[in-house]
């Protein structure tokens, strides 16, 4: 088995609560609370949840834009989680970016050429370098080599997302996080974006992480998904074992809500009642066992780990006591 290329343990992320005239902190949410995962080369990694569960902060601090309140996190064996000046700057070029908005994450005020080329000119490569990569990377997300000299508000949506792939490839990188890639266009140009992030991935090698609500395209492009709730994870297991036989009642919940392709065919569907508890002021035990039809009262008393179940593989791993 390779090494993991990145690898997290006990990561949190906990965001001050102020109030007062002040502003004394007297609360944390805690958006990320206690995250083992390792990310194995080449592979792409689904994260899943519903708005709020903490899966974009996770991204986030896995390629270095958020600083971890907590935990440890290393990349090829090599601490990242506290780097700064020319370290973190170097560990840039092997983790980036793709963010969800491509109208909010390009700046209007530069042509696509200097947006894709910001990267390569911080790392310090020479103009003549910086523009045929930037070429190169046209073609390769299937933009003419004319839009370098055009600006982002003259481009559709799925150009403009187009341009934010580019920018985030253009370094090389290892590790992408695609931060809903496909969730601000237009569902005729979700799949061609979708096609292209898989095809980028065969031909540069990459390895993604995947974040997403949509859990269709989640099962398009990832080889492992991680179920995440109020910062936790309550599954984690390949794509094929989830769609198969899902083991967390929230898991279920979120598969009986995708469409069923071929019709006639019914899906039990599973209605979850309430909404998701307060991150200032998670419940005992298990967090899910205010919404969860399986709760009883060792779910408030003792916090399931996450863990392979009796008589399931060791790489599926479920934090339920009754799956």
């Amino acid at each position: 088995m390779n090494e993991p290329l990145l690898r997290a343990r006990d990561v949190r992320k906990y965001f001050p609560v102020r109030s007062g005239f002040l502003q004394r902190t007297v609360a944390h949410a805690r958006a990320v609370d206690g995250i083992d995962l390792d990310i194995r080369p080449g592979e792409t990694l689904g994260l899943v949840g519903e708005s709020g569960s903490g899966k974009s902060t996770l991204g986030r601090i896995l390629v270095g834009l958020m600083t971890p309140s907590a935990g440890e996190l290393s990349f090829e064996g090599r601490e990242i989680a506290g780097l700064g000046g020319s370290d973190l700057r170097r560990s840039r070029r092997q983790l980036q970016f793709i963010f969800q908005d491509p109208n909010g994450s390009l700046d209007p005020r530069m042509r696509v050429g200097e947006i894709i080329g910001e990267g390569l000119h911080a790392q310090g490569a020479e103009r003549d370098v910086r523009n045929k990569l930037v070429n190169e990377m046209l073609d390769k997300v299937g933009l003419r080599r004319e839009a370098a000299q055009r600006y982002p508000h003259e481009l559709s949506g799925g150009q403009r997302q187009r341009i934010g792939i580019a920018r985030a490839l253009v370094l090389q990188p290892k590790l992408v996080v695609a931060d809903e890639p496909v969730s601000a266009l237009d569902v005729s140009i979700q799949s061609q974006v979708l096609n292209l992030l898989v095809e980028l991935k065969r031909e540069l090698n990459l390895t993604y992480v995947f974040v997403s609500h949509n859990l269709a395209a989640v099962n398009y492009v990832s080889d492992r998904i991680a179920v995440m709730y109020l910062g936790k994870f309550v599954e984690l297991a390949s794509t094929e074992q989830l769609r198969r036989a899902p083991l967390h009642p929230y898991t279920r919940a979120l598969f009986s809500a995708v469409p069923e392709p071929i019709p006639g065919r019914r899906r039990q569907s599973v209605v979850l009642k309430g909404e998701p508890p307060n991150p200032i002021d998670p419940p005992s035990g298990c967090r899910f066992r205010t919404r969860c039809p399986l709760a009883r009262d060792v779910c408030a008393e003792r916090e399931p780990g996450l863990t392979p179940r009796p008589g399931d593989a060791n790489d599926h791993l479920v934090a339920c006591h009754f799956a």
